[in-house]
């Protein structure tokens, strides 16, 4: 999947935490490394709105994942 931000298109990855309850979120790895910006959207919206997050804020969105048990 992608959708273009600037030159390149952004390639989204499944998170590998989402059920198949329909609670699924993508994030763009490559975006982040060439960024620094965290962008994050509801796979079963791919053209709807979605999160920039900075490092530490994504940071803080995984290990509250992690602790949650989602």
């Amino acid at each position: 999947m992608s959708n273009i931000v600037g030159p390149e298109p952004v390639r989204w990855v499944k998170s590998t935490y989402s059920g198949g309850e329909g609670q699924c979120v993508e994030w763009a790895p490559q975006h982040a490394i060439a960024t620094g910006e965290f962008l994050v959207r509801d796979s079963k919206n791919p053209h709807g709105p979605r999160l920039t997050l900075t490092a530490n804020t994504w940071a803080g969105l995984i290990d509250v994942a992690r602790n949650s048990g989602v």
